[in-house]
């Protein structure tokens, strides 16, 4: 694990908004001019290569992962601490460090003791590698001295393949805590995401100590399968539960293809076998439209907006984007935002920004904030949304 020191920084810019592309509904949203434009940007905080958040709701502390497998936290008056006792990650390629959540229903107003969840890649024989996420306790003997304990993993990708891409590895709780959802990627392998032997290519539902959750639609197939709650995907990088309780994930296409898709109960949803995109080399892909066995996708793009992870905003701070998917994206690079219609969805609007957004996270305030991407020290931010004031 590399240590490297913090840099604060405080500013505001303004963002500006372009017109969007087509979108998946073959409709052009409206064009959003800067006058239009919802929101300032304020630069909180410098990190390295930072991957994913999560805030403490009973105290506002903000837990910021950076690839390389360091763990950081803020305090609400903006101090930085290191988290101690994280695990040893396989870091390189799209592996390292990765998604970190609190676990549900913790709402002691001091942060001495979280229960806490964490993804990483690990490292495993023969020059593979694999998904693996833990459970442990955090805890802090002083407000600037945390770390992790009792850590143990509670799952694991199976199998363990060469290559250091599509961990995908989110984690989420479904709105009752009762259930833990991970995103396993396929692992650029493709056609592991057709086999229910393994667990490559799948979301997976567990109970919250890591075995397979009853009920589950392959349970009597046996493990890894019991395991299973819906197949046929490529590279999740975002799971989340719309306000009215259904999951819906945010998934990487290949040269085109990016998709949002509501997750339900043994569904296949098509990867390798079709896609919205192309090989990168050029070799067709059938379109989802010619296999209506498999699970369409609520919508897609191409050309691809290169998704990092997405949220479904319940803030009052913008209310026009009430119960919308607000989207981090690479390539726009920026937020793009989706309204949902019963299974579809519309995209409505782009807002670019200076840099690639990772991730995306609503404050216990409703506040809105991002972590832009970075490879260099220091040149991730950890970014703060702004409403910008009418004029009366």
């Amino acid at each position: 694990m590399k240590l490297r020191s913090f840099l604060p920084l405080v500013s505001t810019l303004s963002v500006f908004v372009a017109s969007c592309g087509d979108a998946a509904t073959g409709e052009n949203p409206p064009a959003t001019s800067p006058e239009e434009t919802p929101f300032t940007v304020e630069t909180v905080a410098s990190f390295d290569e930072p991957w994913a958040m999560d805030f403490d709701k009973a105290t506002g502390v903000l837990v910021v992962t950076e690839q390389d497998g360091t763990m950081r936290y803020r305090t609400p008056d903006g101090k930085i601490g290191t988290i101690a006792g994280v695990p040893e990650v396989d870091y390189g390629g799209q592996g390292g460090l990765g998604d970190f959540i609190f676990a549900p229903g913790q709402t002691s107003p001091t942060f001495d003791r979280r229960t806490v969840y964490l993804s990483w890649a690990e490292a495993g024989s023969g020059n593979t590698r694999g998904a693996a996420v833990g459970k442990a306790n955090l805890v802090c003997s002083a407000q600037m001295d945390c770390r992790l304990e009792d850590l143990k993993v509670i799952w694991r990708q199976q199998p363990k393949v060469t290559g250091r891409g599509h961990y995908s590895h989110r984690l989420t709780f479904s709105p009752d805590g009762q259930f833990l959802f991970i995103s396993s990627g396929e692992r650029q392998k493709q056609e592991p995401a057709q086999d229910l032997s393994n667990t490559l290519g799948t979301v997976v539902r567990l109970l919250p100590d890591g075995t397979p959750a009853p009920g589950n639609p392959f349970a009597d197939k046996g493990s890894p399968s019991d395991q299973i709650w819906s197949y046929g995907h490529r590279n999740v990088l975002g799971l989340a539960f719309s306000p009215d309780g259904r999951l819906w994930d945010l998934e990487h296409g290949p040269a085109g293809g990016d998709e949002i898709n509501l997750l339900e109960p043994g569904k296949n949803y098509g990867w390798p076998l079709v896609s919205d995109g192309d090989h990168y080399d050029g070799r067709p892909i059938a379109r989802h439209s010619t296999r209506p066995d498999l699970a369409a996708p609520a919508i897609s793009w191409n050309p691809v907006i290169a998704p990092g992870d997405f949220i479904f905003y319940t803030g009052s701070e913008f209310p026009a984007w009430k119960d919308q998917a607000l989207i981090a994206s690479f390539s726009v690079p920026g937020l793009v935002r989706v309204s949902i219609d019963g299974s579809k969805g519309i995209e409505e609007a782009r807002y670019p920004l200076d840099n690639r957004i990772r991730e995306i996270d609503q404050g216990p305030d409703g506040a809105i904030w991002l972590l832009e991407d970075g490879p260099a020290p220091g040149s991730g931010h950890l970014l703060k949304l702004v409403p910008k004031k009418t004029a009366n």
